[in-house]
């Protein structure tokens, strides 16, 4: 999610919270764009920045500018140039403030970022993995993604990709086998049940959606918000017009949403509220800044339940913790990640941008939920990693998700 000052409210325009992984499990995203959780706007910077004075004295930019000489001269590789130097420099700046969501991107992870908040993906073929018993095992498809189209599913064991078994490896290395170039194939062997089965996937750019819906017994909608980017307003809006006639309640899926622009998660608050505020903000200045609910009410009086997990973070709890503030849903699943600050993604000139804490954000009333997370009004553990719906492969049902089945039990009764 994301975030800025007293006026920021208009300036979301390509924030993206990056998604954090797992304490017990970790999980490699082979479709989406991974971080860690936080929240961006993009601002261009001025060709020369002022050095102002700061509580631990002024910028030495002399020293820096010497380190460099230094280092260019007496250095025993010769081929090190200033364009890394000052790369490391930036690095390093950023690295001094000590903040995990606090970070310099390279051009390319700047640009991966913006592809990402718009649904696009390259060379990827669109599946989200954990790690359970030194194995990597599908727990989550894109919608149009190409994997979707191939056939893999959710619980899906890799066993081997392009004929190398995945027992030893890394997170990383699975990751990189699995991506390529756009149009080659990568040869999946999955463990399915008692079976066994290969599928070719085709690596390719593809946009996918971040809001998918399905209609579940009893009349109740169910909505997936897979993250907070620059179309998911319009999509769920979109989604809860065309699925609220004859609906009895409403389920809101945010596990495994690491977050976005917080934009849309002001939005998505104000479909479910008729007003109040969504959350504060607080910056350096220690000014508070009430962040208040607009827009279309469209379901201001649906029951409604809202699913949450350990990976549900950012504009995800702003989503959840705001909807249990005002009484309007209860929260259903695991406790909530615990990121209560707001990044802003500063431009630079050569295309590379630092995302830096700017601000700190709370729930209505000023709870704080960094570090600690959002306590679920009922608790309900998965069984497994593959357990959850997957509302783009509906035929696989909701035997397995006790959380989903618990959160239907509590809508229906609201």
């Amino acid at each position: 999610m994301g975030a800025a000052g007293p006026g920021e409210a208009r300036r979301y325009r390509a924030a993206r919270v990056a998604r954090r992984w797992g304490p017990a499990v970790a999980a490699v995203l082979l479709g989406l764009v991974s971080f860690g959780a936080g929240g961006w706007v993009e601002r261009g910077f001025p060709g020369t920045l002022p050095l102002p004075a700061a509580p631990g004295g002024q910028f030495d930019q002399a020293k820096v500018q010497q380190a460099a000489r230094v280092i260019e001269t007496n250095y025993y590789d010769a081929g090190i140039g200033g364009g890394q130097l000052s790369r490391g420099s930036v690095q390093g700046m950023v690295d001094s403030l000590d903040d995990p969501f606090s970070r310099y991107l390279t051009a390319q992870q700047y640009r991966s970022l913006q592809d990402s908040l718009a649904g696009r993906h390259d060379g990827v073929i669109g599946v989200s993995v954990a790690f359970q018993d030194g194995r990597p095992i599908v727990t989550g498809v894109l919608p149009n993604s190409p994997a979707l189209r191939a056939g893999v599913e959710t619980d899906d064991v890799i066993l081997e990709i392009d004929g190398r078994p995945t027992g030893q490896l890394t997170p990383d290395q699975t990751s990189a086998l699995i991506r390529g170039r756009d149009g080659s194939q990568v040869r999946l062997l999955l463990g399915r049940g008692a079976g066994v089965l290969e599928l070719a996937v085709t690596r390719e750019r593809f946009r996918s959606p971040t809001v998918q819906s399905i209609r579940l017994p009893g009349d109740i909608l169910y909505v997936r918000v897979y993250q907070f980017g620059t179309t998911t307003e319009s999509e769920f809006d979109g989604r809860l017009e065309a699925g609220l006639g004859g609906a009895r309640g409403a389920v809101l899926d945010l596990r495994d949403n690491g977050g976005g622009l917080v934009s849309a998660a002001v939005a998505m608050v104000s479909r479910f509220v008729a007003g109040g505020e969504v959350f504060e903000e607080r910056g350096r200045n220690g000014r508070t800044t009430r962040v208040p609910a607009g827009g279309n009410h469209l379901a201001a009086s649906l029951p409604l339940v809202v699913l949450v997990n350990q990976s549900s973070a950012s504009a995800s709890e702003i989503v959840a913790g705001s909807l249990q503030s005002h009484g309007r849903a209860e929260l259903v699943g695991d406790r909530t990640f615990g990121k209560g600050s707001v990044q802003v993604a500063y431009a630079l000139r050569d295309g590379s941008a630092i995302n830096l804490t700017v601000q700190h954000w709370y729930l209505p009333g000023g709870r704080s939920i960094n570090g600690t997370g959002l306590t679920p009004d009922v608790t309900v553990a998965l069984s497994g990693p593959g357990a959850m719906f997957e509302v783009v492969q509906p035929a696989r049902g909701y035997a397995a998700d006790t959380q989903l089945q618990r959160a239907l039990e509590q809508v229906s009764g609201r």
